[in-house]
């Protein structure tokens, strides 16, 4: 190989060795993690017990995410608020069964 071959190589080989390192540190992960949400997302029904990014436990009450982006939950006896499904961070029921091999 010419020595203006091996230099334009040297020259991309850095630019090739960031983007393999953005694909491991940065971009796969980050997939990994919304195909994880999706899932729990697609997991949810009515009385699963869920926490809310905000801190607020509460158990579902109504779910239709194919005609709404909302979710309603109830926090106490008589009161129910609704959420959007962005708002969910952990379904603690799936969780609980996840957690206990006897409910497998």
């Amino acid at each position: 190989m010419s020595d203006s071959m091996m230099a334009s190589l040297y020259s991309y080989g850095p630019i090739v060795l960031m983007v393999i390192i953005f694909y491991f540190l940065l971009y796969r992960p980050q997939k990994k993690q919304q195909k994880q949400r999706n899932t729990m997302m697609d997991n949810l029904k009515v009385g699963h017990r869920i926490l809310t990014i905000g801190g607020i436990h509460g158990e579902i009450t109504y779910i239709d995410l194919e005609k709404s982006d909302f979710i309603r939950i109830r926090i106490a006896d008589n009161v129910e608020i609704k959420i959007s499904s962005a708002a969910v961070a952990r379904d603690l029921t799936q969780e609980k069964t996840n957690a206990n091999p006897a409910n497998k």
